[in-house]
């Protein structure tokens, strides 16, 4: 059982960050609960995704909703995402990793098929933001975050700040 009026946002280098999460079980009303607590954080830093164990909790489950806006906002259960096409190079941030952005390799293009919060399963091809979204997102599930996918440039650029949210989560 998650304590979801536990769930806020998690930062960079917290432990459930750096994990493969575990499968969703069950969709009942105590997922139901967490995805709308995720979306209220979501709405609330201003993102267009959020993985599960961004909000502290080590399952397969993001959302998406890349107007920002909380009706928009769509869940992502066991999901898999196959990205395909061409690379690009583009400016990327993350929620958990504050204050950074960074050129970050993604394909131009990706495929999910995930389930959503009716137990329906559904496959779509996504490009440009949408795919390049959906791949960040996936990494999260899969205990990457963008500070792994950084060339060395980048990382030295911001070791400072990579610093400060080390020494944040020690409580230094």
């Amino acid at each position: 059982m998650i304590d979801v009026d536990k769930c806020k946002i998690t930062y960079y280098p917290a432990t459930v960050l750096r994990g493969r999460a575990a499968p969703v079980e069950k969709i009942d009303d105590n997922i139901r609960r967490l995805v709308d607590k995720m979306a209220d954080i979501l709405v609330d830093k201003k993102g267009i995704g959020l993985a599960a164990p961004q909000a502290g909790v080590p399952l397969r489950l993001f959302i998406v909703a890349l107007s920002g806006k909380r009706e928009d906002v769509r869940a992502y259960i066991n999901p898999t995402v196959t990205p395909h096409g061409d690379l690009d190079e583009a400016e990327e941030g993350c929620l958990s990793v504050p204050g950074i952005w960074a050129k970050i390799r993604r394909y131009k293009k990706a495929t999910v098929t995930a389930t959503d919060l009716d137990g329906r399963q559904f496959t779509e091809d996504a490009e440009g933001l949408y795919a390049r979204c959906l791949q960040h997102e996936y990494d999260h599930i899969e205990g990457t975050v963008i500070v792994n996918r950084m060339g060395e440039a980048a990382r030295i650029a911001h070791r400072r700040q990579l610093k400060k949210l080390a020494d944040d989560l020690e409580g230094k």
